[in-house]
């Protein structure tokens, strides 16, 4: 084959990348949904200010946990304990907060994310265990613990500087939940894109063996991601408790499964190696908006659960292998 030919080939095959409708299913499907229910439930205030704040506030701490989850899925991993981390810190938070005050509850939820997040870095990344399986483990562990401290009860929030910074208050007319999952957003996107750290986690979700060779550190690349996705749980955590004025142990059980079907949607391959974190907004975002259409269409919890679960295997059957 000539030189001119590859050349040409090498350039259709750019332009047939960027044209590539797969790249962008999440945004068209979107705006595709957002207009659907804007038609459908025009009379029932789905337009108004104050509901489309509400998908915002609804979606801030998914958005907060799948950016965590975003570097572990390109990674080539994954941590199904997030949900119940931000539970256990919610109420190890309410409880220091009684009990210390504001600086160390804070810091009693974000130990809670630290030291799970290092103990599944551990296990997955000197131990070899699989991260599906030590996660797994995790989410009984801590679920259990944090109903366990509690006695199943509600663990109060009276601190107002709490309440108002973790998500109870507002930054002018911005909701301060929105503030926290945009300045996630934003940092996440710069770590992923612009950092020597994002290109090793996808390199190392791309092609572990090869990341090896150019000298990467896989197993700190790895140990690093569950960490720090311990530690995103945490604030997500907080904020539930800070937005609710309580810790509960049901605060983001659940959550895990939405964070994955966010981070997917938007556009992070399932096979590690890619990822999008404004594409993982987008991805909360959709969510949000549909579990606020069908609750203002009147359906109930359950049904909401079939169409999240619908969601998911969409998400895996339009997944692209990189």
């Amino acid at each position: 084959m000539s030189t001119t030919a590859v050349r040409r080939a090498t350039a259709t095959d750019a332009v047939r990348h960027r044209l590539d409708w797969r790249r962008y299913v999440i945004y068209i499907g979107f705006v595709v949904v957002f207009a659907f229910f804007a038609v459908l439930l025009r009379d029932e205030g789905f337009l108004s200010p104050n509901n489309l704040l509400n998908i915002f506030r609804q979606t801030a701490t998914i958005t907060v946990i799948a950016v965590g989850m975003t570097f572990v899925i390109a990674c080539a991993q994954i941590d199904l304990s997030v949900g119940s981390v931000a539970g256990l810190a919610s109420v190890c938070a309410a409880m220091a907060i009684a009990q210390h005050g504001v600086v160390v509850g804070v810091l009693a939820g974000l130990l809670v994310g630290a030291v799970i997040g290092a103990l599944n870095g551990a296990l997955v990344s000197l131990l070899g265990i699989p991260s599906f399986l030590v996660t797994l483990g995790m989410l009984g562990v801590a679920a259990g613990l944090a109903q366990w401290i509690t006695a199943s009860a509600p663990q109060p929030i009276l601190d107002d500087t709490f309440n108002l910074v973790f998500g109870g208050g507002d930054v002018g007319p911005v909701p301060g939940l929105l503030v926290w999952s945009l300045l996630f957003v934003a940092a996440g996107s710069i770590v992923l894109r612009r950092t020597r750290f994002g290109r090793q986690v996808l390199a190392t979700g791309g092609n572990r063996t090869a990341a090896r060779f150019t000298g990467v550190s896989t197993r700190r690349i790895t140990f690093t991601v569950m960490l720090l996705s311990g530690l995103v749980a945490s604030v997500a955590g907080m904020l539930y408790a800070g937005r609710l004025e309580s810790g509960r142990f049901q605060w983001g059980a659940g959550d895990e499964l939405s964070a994955i079907a966010a981070v997917i949607l938007g556009g992070t391959s399932l096979f590690g190696g890619a990822g999008s974190v404004v594409g993982t907004l987008t991805g909360a975002l959709l969510i949000g908006l549909i579990n606020n259409g069908l609750i203002l269409a009147g359906l109930d919890s359950s049904q909401q659960q079939v169409v999240r679960g619908v969601i998911i295997i969409l998400a895996v059957a339009l997944a692209r292998k990189k």
